[in-house]
Formats: structure tokens, sequence, C-alpha cells
């Protein structure tokens, strides 16, 4: 499955320990995304739509409420760089 480069990026701060915090509305719906890197860090190429489309390739998941963090099948997905952990 083809990756672009910004999912790219997510993934991998993804994988070395990020999160992405889903801001919703009153009725229950995501209209915000904030992407953090293992330092806290905000990256700000991760949008809503990046967002959907991880979401969608089941590369990233939430589970009880807590921030969405990369699944097995992200793992598969992001390559590998010499600053993997």
């Amino acid at each position: 499955m083809n990756v672009s480069k910004a999912e790219q990026r997510v993934l991998h701060a993804l994988a070395q320990g990020g999160k992405i915090i889903a801001i919703k509305n009153d009725k229950g719906s995501i209209i915000e995304v904030e992407c953090f890197n293992r330092e806290g860090w905000v990256l700000s190429q991760c949008d809503l739509s990046l967002f959907k489309k991880l979401k969608a390739k089941d590369a990233i998941s939430s589970a009880n409420g807590q921030p969405y963090r990369i699944t097995r099948r992200g793992l598969e997905l992001v390559r590998s760089r010499s600053d993997n952990r």
C-alpha cells in the first residue's frame, strides 16, 4: 500500500512514542487533531484529512477514549529509518 511522505512522517513520529489527540465538538464528531511526538512537540503537517487517511488504512487507533496511537498495521506501513528505536 502506498503511503505519502506526510503520512510517513506522522507514522514515524507515532512509532517513536507520539500520539494524536482528537478534538471533538458537542455532537462527538472530530473537528480537529493535534499530533505530538514523544518530546511533546506538535507536528504541524498532521491535519484532519491526513488523520482520516491514516484511520482508513487502519494505521492508527484509539481505545477507551485515549489518544490515537500507531497499530501493528501502521508499524508495517512505516519505512524504517536509522533513528528508530
